[in-house]
């Protein structure tokens, strides 16, 4: 028997697919089906059409969502016959034997298993097979509105009085509305004014008020005494407050209260210039917000012939609790706003605060040539390796990296690795999860995270252990890592600044630092020299502290005299710039003149450390204290003045490579004669 399907797509009739005797027809998601249906409702292979015994069946093939053909569900093997329907998710395929008559303009050309492209008229397949299936009716807009009518006084239409049912719904929409605006109000006199033309819409009344505790000292309404927020009088008389009495009642009791008669109880009644009752009926109902009340709704009539009702005190509750609650949300977004505003003060006054500890003070050679390296790294992303002795500033040629860079607004993060212990180390790096181990009450955010968008800071990045090393290097290779006894990646984006002042290539021989982290750190270098070797720096730099600590400690102290300041120029600084900042310090402090003398100075009789980068000047003559750098870096000037700068025949005769060469000359700052020196 021939047999098509014809398939069905939204509202077209798309493909035709021949069956052919003794060949099976697939139908699902997956591309290697024969007819594949492009909806997620559908299986990879949901479904198959297959002939046995000149029949053609349908088979469910454990299909998620099912198979129906004429609406019904096929639950096993089913025999089609000529214009059923055949539904497969959203997509329809019509069985049938005569394309002909389904399809007149096709001449009967079609090939096996393969979609028809030609020939078949959209039109008239939707003419002819749509007899077979009720078209799928679309989908229709019957209403279109931009705003509820319940949000819309003027499209409210007035119900008819007497009928409680549409009351309680006029009320309700009355109610809808009033929170809508109650929820817009950006100050506590517009809130009170909304719900004050809100209770004289829907309520019988002609007066009224809202009335909130008075703030105390803390900004709290806590107090006993009433303020009058807004008030409104449609009579011939103004708002009357509320008496003491009934206020007292309300306030004490936190329950609404409605009376009448008033004219004959001189407690409850707002009285006029004169003395006279005014109030014919009036109600009072608490502003509450969970047990505090902290005001309260006054409204009355002057009219006797309309009088506040039970459906009145309703009302103004359900209004007076939904102004409690915008009145707490307002308070919120104030004290937000408050906080918001404090946080950015903060925030900026910190950011100028390290900026201007960013600012690097000095006027040398060397100086200069640190900042020119600081402006060509700062733009990159890679990573900067810091190299200079303990105290010459390496925290703050970081910071300057960081400010002059695109992250200067993302976070500055600074961890010394020689001040913690390995397990320690770890947890600041990357963090630990609660109960990662004793003493872990809660989750640890890392340095890592902390720094994210921004920079992290890795000072004595050589007492790194080796076991920290390896994690630390995945973490610059971009890889994610895992909090300390978690199992949750974490992906992280900080540029990592390094910094130490071992000598990191006679670690890495020594086998104590990684080589292949060595190579990551070392793409950008910038050599900090001591301060000894940037004489011209010292006074520049002791009068800037010298401003500092007398701004901070209020002392007159005006200068140094010309032997403190001599002496501050021959002494070799082995503490560097942190033993100036301490020293002028003391100085400051302990100064009993008008300027600091050569008494007044403190200055240590300990040895300088070895140097990993900068020169000193030869020695004039007789035995002076210099370290082996200081030798080195001598005797390699020697020797390349004596080779007129000829680096290959200097490195063959120092026995090193040339590029070993090279990184001594631009540790050392070694120049040949006749060019600036630092």
């Amino acid at each position: 028997m021939t047999a098509y399907l014809v398939i069905r797509e939204g509202a077209k009739w798309t493909d035709v697919f021949r069956l052919v005797d003794g060949e099976s027809v697939t139908i699902g998601r997956a591309p290697t089906n024969v007819i594949v249906v492009k909806d997620e409702r559908a299986s990879r292979n949901h479904a198959e059409v297959f002939q046995s015994q000149g029949r053609w069946m349908l088979r469910d093939l454990d299909s998620r969502n099912g198979v129906t053909v004429n609406g019904e569900r096929v639950t096993s093997d089913y025999e089609l016959t000529p214009g059923e329907i055949v539904r497969v998710g959203n997509t329809h395929l019509a069985f049938v034997d005569n394309l002909s008559q389904a399809f007149p303009d096709t001449g009967g050309v079609l090939r096996s298993s393969r979609p028809v492209t030609e020939g078949v008229a959209s039109e008239d397949a939707e003419s002819v097979l749509d007899s077979v299936l009720d078209p799928v009716e679309p989908t229709k807009i019957t209403h279109r509105r931009r705003q509820s009518r319940y949000l819309d006084p003027a499209d409210a239409a007035p119900e008819p009085e007497g009928d409680s049912v549409p009351h309680v719904g006029r009320a309700a929409a009355a109610l809808c509305r009033i929170a809508f605006e109650l929820a817009k109000a950006g100050d506590v006199v517009t809130l009170a004014g909304t719900a004050l033309t809100g209770l004289f819409e829907s309520t019988h009344i002609d007066a009224g008020g809202v009335l909130l505790r008075e703030r105390d000292s803390t900004g709290a309404r806590t107090s006993d005494k009433l303020e009058v927020i807004a008030s409104r009088s449609d009579s011939s008389h103004s708002y009357q407050r509320v008496s003491p009495f009934l206020a007292g009642t309300v306030m004490r009791d936190g329950q609404g209260v409605l009376a009448r008669n008033v004219m004959e109880d001189s407690r409850l009644g707002a009285r006029d210039s004169s003395g006279d009752l005014l109030a014919a009926s009036v109600l009072c109902v608490p502003i509450r917000h969970q047990d505090q009340v902290l005001g309260l709704v006054h409204l009355y009539s002057t009219n006797p012939e309309r009088l506040v009702d039970p459906d009145d005190l309703e009302f103004s509750i359900a209004v007076a609790d939904t102004v409690a609650v915008a009145l707490e949300n307002l308070n919120q977004r104030q004290l937000l706003a408050e906080n918001l505003n404090q946080v950015r003060d903060e925030n900026v006054e910190l950011r100028q605060r390290l900026e201007v500890q960013s600012e690097i003070v000095g006027g040398s050679d060397a100086t200069r040539r640190v900042e020119q390296e600081i402006a060509r790294a700062a733009p990159s992303r890679a990573t900067v390796l810091i190299r200079g002795e303990s105290g010459v500033g390496k925290e703050l040629v970081a910071r300057a990296v960081h400010y002059s860079s695109p992250r200067r607004k993302g976070p500055f993060v600074c961890l010394n690795c020689a001040a913690l212990s390995e397990s320690l180390l770890e947890s600041e790096l990357f963090g630990h999860e609660k109960g990662a181990f004793t003493g872990a009450t809660d989750r640890k955010v890392g340095k890592f995270e902390a720094a994210n968008k921004g920079t992290l800071m890795l000072d004595e990045i050589g007492e790194m252990s080796p076991t920290i090393q390896a994690k630390f290097l995945r973490v610059l290779e971009g890889h994610p890592f895992e909090r300390v006894g978690g199992a949750q990646a974490v992906q992280v984006d900080v540029r990592v600044i390094a910094a130490t002042n071992r000598d990191l290539e006679q670690e890495v021989a020594e086998g104590r630092f990684r080589r292949d982290l060595y190579f990551r750190l070392h793409v950008l270098e910038i050599v900090v020299p001591g301060l000894r070797k940037r004489p011209d720096d010292i006074p520049l730099l002791a009068e800037h502290f010298l401003r500092r600590f007398v701004q901070e400690t209020g002392r007159k102290v005006k200068g140094f005299s010309p032997r403190a300041m001599e002496q501050m120029l021959r002494y070799r600084w082995p503490g560097n710039v942190r033993e100036m900042k301490n020293v002028i310090e003391r100085a400051v402090v302990l100064c009993r003149g008008d300027y600091i003398d050569q008494e007044d100075l403190v200055l240590s009789t300990l040895k300088t450390s070895g140097d990993t980068e900068g020169k000193m000047a030869p020695s004039a003559g007789g035995y002076r204290e210099r370290s082996l750098a200081d030798v080195e870096a001598d005797h390699i000037r020697a020797t390349l003045h004596a080779n007129e700068w000829n680096k290959s025949r200097t490195a063959s005769i120092l026995g090193i490579e040339r590029s070993t060469l090279d990184r001594k000359i631009k540790r050392y700052n070694l120049e040949p004669a006749g060019s600036s020196t630092g």
